[in-house]
């Protein structure tokens, strides 16, 4: 996306939320939503909309785990480290997603379809190890079902 174009996207959102510097996590997440990330020209130019230091839009954006300053996969995977899954194989998942996607934990393919992360607990143990792929829950998963769930992906 543009200088221009990100300027405009900005700008829309700002004029949504009327520059309410207290909408700033909404505005911010509806941001994202458009550009898929958050650059620093978006930053920048959220800073100067509604008048608030770069440093506290930075810091809200770098707080909150669901905000990347970097351009994130179309798919986002996260495998759950929590106890239960651990004990059950999570590592051992988290190896083969590695291997299968040719990334590490905290990258993206290069062909910007997965990125891969890891979270603490889902708060579905009983089903672990849990991998969820966007908006899609896996429980059960084993180094064997890694390629057969992600070809649903690709």
């Amino acid at each position: 996306m543009e200088a221009k174009e990100l300027k405009e996207k900005v700008g829309q959102v700002l004029q949504k939320y009327q520059h309410d510097k207290s909408l700033l996590v909404d505005i911010l997440q509806d941001i994202q939503a458009e550009t898929g990330y958050l650059p620093k020209e978006v930053l920048q130019e959220t800073s100067h909309g509604l008048d608030v230091p770069l440093s506290r839009v930075y810091s809200v954006a770098t707080f909150f785990k669901a905000f990347s300053l970097k351009p994130r996969g179309r798919h986002l995977i996260n495998v759950c480290m929590g106890t239960a899954c651990h004990v059950r194989g999570s590592v051992k998942v988290l190896e083969k997603v590695e291997q299968e996607l040719g990334i590490k934990t905290g990258e993206t393919t290069s062909d910007l379809k997965f990125t891969l992360e890891t979270v603490n607990c889902v708060g579905a143990c009983a089903l672990g190890p849990m991998v969820i792929i966007g908006e899609d829950y896996h429980g059960e998963m084993t180094p064997d079902t890694v390629g057969s769930i992600l070809k649903n992906y690709k």
